[in-house]
């Protein structure tokens, strides 16, 4: 007698691994924990929409700019195809989402960059959306978060990228002097011209736990100064030690430290 023996049917997407230990999660708990692993409390990066879930009041976001899309100034090769191919993946129309919220019913103007397109490179898009966004929030006398996520300035578009540095400097630089609150929150990974520019200039600047923050590379940075570069360089925690930014945060804290923060300074900067 033949007895077929077959392996038990599991469901796809039951179960996730973790980048940083290779520890097996269950999903669900993944997802209540805040996307964080139990076992090494990596915290995993996360897309806009899961942000926006465990940061704002439900309900309370609106999208500001939403049908702005990228054009290609510079004829950079096949460079709309990456861009739909992108859009048709994540849904997105580019790196960055902005609008309006309430974070535990306290009204703010937010900025999430997410990863998934073009690793959250700054083009023409990105740049002016934020750019938006903090003259919305100064128009209004809100605060403004943003959320950093990149690689960087975007190769594709060159200068009309690199542009986008000054732009939203200027723009946090008149909202400063408008006396209202801008509030940096640093995830993984926020690098090159993103750094350089908006995530380091906020009146508080956040960074979750164990994020990578710098402008250059570690590789290239060894390469050109010939030294090695010590443990844990360019992590949110070598940061906070060395007094680049006010706080590590853990996400699960987040939205209640955001909260306070707003309170605490509603009516403007004194």
């Amino acid at each position: 007698m033949n007895i077929e023996l077959k392996k038990p049917s599991i469901p796809e997407g039951l179960w996730i691994k973790c980048i940083s230990c290779n520890d097996t999660i269950y999903r669900d708990d993944y997802d209540e924990k805040f996307n964080i692993c139990p076992n090494c409390n990596k915290h995993h990066r996360l897309d806009v929409t899961r942000r926006l879930e465990i940061t704002v009041d439900k309900g309370s976001f609106k999208e500001y700019d939403a049908d702005l899309k990228t054009v290609n100034k510079l004829n950079f090769p096949k460079y709309i195809d990456k861009i739909e191919l992108l859009e048709e993946k994540t849904g997105l129309k580019e790196a960055v989402v902005t609008g309006e919220c309430k974070i535990n019913k306290n009204k703010a103007v937010i900025a999430i960059m997410d990863s998934r397109f073009l690793m959250g490179s700054m083009g023409s898009v990105v740049g002016e959306k934020i750019t938006r966004a903090i003259e919305k929030a100064t128009a209004k006398k809100l605060p403004i978060i943003i959320f950093t996520a990149s690689g960087g300035a975007r190769m594709q578009e060159g200068i009309f990228s690199l542009m986008q540095m000054a732009k939203t400097s200027a723009a946090l630089k008149r909202h400063s002097n408008a006396g209202q609150l801008y509030i940096s929150v640093l995830t993984d990974p926020t690098t090159g011209g993103v750094t350089a520019s908006f995530a380091m200039l906020g009146d508080i600047i956040l960074a979750e736990t164990g994020a990578l923050i710098g402008f250059a590379g570690r590789r290239v940075i060894e390469q050109t100064i010939n030294q090695q570069l010590p443990e844990g360089f360019q992590t949110a925690e070598f940061l906070l030690e060395h007094g680049f930014i006010d706080k590590v945060v853990n996400r699960r804290e987040l939205k209640d430290i955001l909260s306070k923060t707003i309170e605490i300074h509603k009516g403007g900067k004194r």
